[in-house]
């Protein structure tokens, strides 16, 4: 592994996890007519804590960027998911809440699935495969089940809601890292005439304000705990299966490794779930249950 690579996407993780706490200390005061609607980016756009989130955002995107262009996107995500450590750093200064044994158990077990999907899997490049068909069908797949869940979150609001938002931007944000990385080699192949020439940068601007519009509108309606853990889990999962699908990723395929890096998956999401539950996490705040009980 690179150690540019590596200093690139836990410097992304840093700037996403921190920018993820920022953004939903403001949305939680957002008004609830603005929910799953762009409206929501208007109102939060005058909120200086939500600007400073939003900086930070794009800070880690864009070092997601480079290192997605220095290194296979299999291994990138797995890193990128480490945002909700520095998420919960900045929570535990916020609400003074001790780490626990909780918060250590998620630690473990997300370092560790980390680095056993890493060491077990051995991600490596290849030749991207050229079958448009193939690429339009995983694509279409991670958009559709986005789509439905943002359908069906609608429906249910502050129940399963924000969970479902979370789970949709992750998909989405999973296909954006991937198109990003597309765009990388195109740059690298011919310039930045070549990347435009394409549609993958556009489809990357399209996925990447639809994916703020239901982060947004999670965080508006639900504590952190609610939203953060589905998102951290979905981007990776979704950035690998297109890593693998179409953009010529290779993983070790034997039974021993695909094992080990089933269960570092797996290590992954649990260890993102403990630590987006930690008390540390913070809540929508009274704010919240106020405008939830008045009228509308």
């Amino acid at each position: 592994m690179s150690v540019l690579v590596l200093v690139l996407a836990v410097g992304a993780a840093f700037c996403l996890g921190i920018g993820f706490v920022l953004q939903q200390n403001a949305a939680a005061h957002a008004p609830l007519g603005d929910f799953l609607s762009p409206r929501l980016l208007l109102d939060l756009v005058r909120v200086p804590r939500w600007l400073g989130g939003i900086g930070l955002m794009v800070c880690g995107m864009v070092l997601g960027a480079i290192a997605l262009g220095q290194g296979e996107i299999t291994l990138v995500e797995p890193l990128l998911a480490t945002n909700l450590l520095f998420a919960l750093m900045l929570s535990r200064r916020q609400t003074r809440q001790p780490l626990g044994r909780q918060g250590w158990a998620g630690l473990v077990l997300l370092a560790g699935g980390v680095t056993a999907f890493i060491v077990a899997g051995q991600p490596r490049g290849g030749s991207a495969v050229t079958d448009p068909l193939r690429h339009w069908l995983i694509i279409g797949v991670m958009v559709g089940v986005a789509l439905l869940l943002a359908a069906l979150a609608k429906r249910s609001r502050l129940s399963a809601g924000p969970a479902l938002l979370a789970v949709a931007a992750g998909l989405l944000y999973g296909v954006q890292d991937a198109l990003t990385r597309v765009c990388g080699q195109r740059f690298s192949a011919g310039g930045l005439g070549s990347v435009f020439t394409g549609w993958q940068p556009y489809a990357v601007i399209a996925l990447g304000v639809t994916g703020l519009v239901l982060v947004q509108s999670a965080f508006e309606t639900a504590p952190l705990r609610m939203s953060l853990p589905a998102l951290t889990a979905a981007q990776p999962l979704a950035g690998i299966v297109c890593g693998v699908g179409f953009l010529g990723d290779r993983l070790r395929a034997d039974t021993g490794a695909l094992a080990w890096e089933a269960a570092g998956l797996a290590g992954i999401v649990a260890g993102v779930v403990l630590l987006g539950l930690h008390p540390a996490m913070p809540g929508a705040g009274s704010a919240l249950r106020e405008r939830v009980g008045a009228p509308r």
